[in-house]
C-alpha cells in the first residue's frame, strides 16, 4: 500500500452502515457541500472549512480495523458527505488504498463534478466500484427551489458513469409538494431508463429527523409543515405505478 499523508476534512465515521450500498459498510462522511437541500438531515456538513483533518493513512488504518465486520456481508467502504467530490484527490487516494486491501469502494454523491479537472475525475472513477447518485430534480427552476442551485450536474454525471460502465444506484428523495408529482417522477424514471449501468433504483421517503440540527444551527427549516409521504404512496412508486392514480 502506498503511503500518503494527504489530508481530508472528515465530518464523521459510521462503522456499521446498512443503507449505503451492498452489505454492511463503513461510511465516511466528508465535510463540505455546495447544495443547500431543504430536506438535508446533515446541514452541519455544509461548511467547507469545518470537519476534522485526517490523513489518508490514518483513515485507512481505522477503516481496516472494521474489515472483519463488513467483508463477510459483501460490504465495503462508502464515502459520503457533504459532497465527497469536493475532496476528490483525497477520496482517490483513499480508494486506492482500499482497493489494494481488496475492499469494495462506493461513492455517495450528488454528482457535483463540474469544477474538477477531467484527469482527476478519471483517476477517481478508476478506483470506484459503485456510485450512489442522488437525483434531486430534473427541472432547473424546481431544482433551484429544492437545492438553491439551478444547475443540475447529476444527469450529466450519470451519463459519464454510463460511458465508463460504472455501476450506479440511483436515489430519489420523495418530498411531498416538491418531487412527488407525476411529471417529476416520470422525468426521473426516463433518466433511469436511459442508463444501462443502473443496478438499483431507490425511492427514499422524506423525513424530518434532521430538523433539530437546523434549529441548533439557527437555520430556517422550511419543511416543518410537510408530512412524509405515506407508505401506500411509496409502495406505488416502488412497484412502478403512477404516484397519483386517477
Amino acid at each position: 500500500m502506498n503511503s500518503t499523508g494527504l489530508l481530508g476534512k472528515i465530518h464523521s465515521i459510521e462503522s456499521m452502515g446498512t443503507h449505503d450500498g451492498p452489505g454492511i459498510r463503513a461510511v465516511v462522511f466528508l465535510q463540505g457541500c455546495r447544495f443547500r437541500c431543504l430536506y438535508c438531515h446533515n446541514p452541519d456538513t455544509w461548511p467547507e472549512d469545518g470537519g476534522t483533518l485526517m490523513t489518508v493513512d490514518a483513515l485507512l488504518e481505522r477503516l481496516l480495523r472494521y474489515k472483519p465486520y463488513f467483508m463477510p456481508s459483501g460490504g465495503g467502504v462508502t464515502v459520503s458527505g457533504g459532497e465527497p467530490l469536493l475532496q476528490a484527490a483525497f477520496v482517490t487516494e483513499l480508494f486506492r488504498g482500499l482497493k489494494d486491501a481488496g475492499i469494495h469502494t462506493c461513492l455517495d454523491t450528488a454528482g457535483d463534478y463540474t469544477f474538477l479537472e477531467s484527469s482527476l475525475l478519471d483517476q477517481l472513477l478508476q478506483v470506484t466500484d459503485l456510485v450512489l447518485l442522488d437525483i434531486k430534480h430534473t427541472k432547473p427552476h424546481k431544482h433551484r427551489v429544492l437545492t438553491g442551485r439551478s444547475d443540475i450536474p447529476a444527469p450529466v454525471f450519470a451519463r459519464l458513469l454510463k460511458q465508463r460502465s460504472i455501476p450506479v444506484w440511483l436515489r430519489y428523495v420523495v418530498v411531498p409538494g416538491y418531487t412527488d408529482d407525476e411529471a417529476a417522477v416520470s422525468a426521473f424514471k426516463e433518466l433511469a431508463a436511459s442508463l444501462s449501468n443502473v443496478q438499483n433504483i431507490e425511492f427514499l421517503p422524506f423525513h424530518k429527523m434532521g430538523e433539530y440540527k437546523w434549529k441548533a444551527l439557527n437555520l430556517p427549516y422550511k419543511l416543518s409543515s410537510v408530512e412524509p409521504p405515506s407508505e401506500e404512496f411509496m409502495a406505488r412508486l416502488s412497484k412502478g405505478e403512477q404516484p397519483h392514480p386517477a
